[in-house]
């Protein structure tokens, strides 16, 4: 183990955490744990529920800090980070039905999106897509950051973030059309990310 400093980069960290160097680890966590727990307490109002969200993120991190690619891991942990929440309230739903044997309320409107983001064609189409690209769409269009608040998250100009919105939407309409040339996807020509 070394001693990691505050301008080793992500993947520079994720890198030594594949290896098992647990200071490493420790870094990455103190770079990012506090923006991950403020972005889960806006979807989640359970602290329980954030902090063990918060764990299970860096538990998977800890085990597959090795296949994550790129220099920002920003957009990679808010992803492992979304799924685990989906994940916690699956389960919670679960276990409310085994308890109380009622039925649940449908699901809600943002977790169907979510679903079928990650499961659908819309889903497939992301996949399709560079991973730098995909990490703009995230943010802006699923976890609805600013083009600022985006720039800030990835580590990248705010310029890049509206280009690389611009290329995501091309991207993604391809990719769609080659999955169903019958459906087609309107993305909003306007700027993803609302206002700085």
């Amino acid at each position: 183990m070394r001693g990691h400093r505050e301008d080793d980069t992500d993947a520079a960290l994720l890198r030594a955490v594949s290896d098992g160097d647990s200071a490493a680890m420790a870094a990455l966590y103190d770079r990012h744990a506090g923006w991950l727990h403020t972005r889960l307490s806006r979807r989640c109002a359970d602290p329980e529920v954030v902090r063990e969200v918060l764990q299970d993120t860096f538990v998977t991190v800890w085990r597959s800090a090795g296949t994550h690619r790129g220099a920002e891991a920003g957009g990679w942990l808010w992803t492992i980070a979304a799924r685990r929440l989906v994940d916690a309230r699956r389960a919670q739903e679960r276990a409310a039905r085994v308890e109380y044997m009622v039925p649940t309320p449908a699901p809600s409107a943002e977790d169907r999106v979510l679903a079928e983001l990650e499961h659908g064609d819309v889903g497939a189409a992301l996949d399709r897509i560079s991973p730098e690209l995909r990490e703009v769409l995230r943010a802006t269009v699923i976890d609805g950051l600013t083009t600022r608040e985006t720039a800030a998250l990835l580590g990248i100009p705010e310029g890049t973030v509206k280009t690389r919105a611009m290329r995501a939407r091309a991207e993604l309409r391809a990719a769609l059309a080659l999955l169903d040339p019958s459906r087609t996807l309107r993305l909003h020509p306007s700027p993803l990310g609302g206002p700085a």
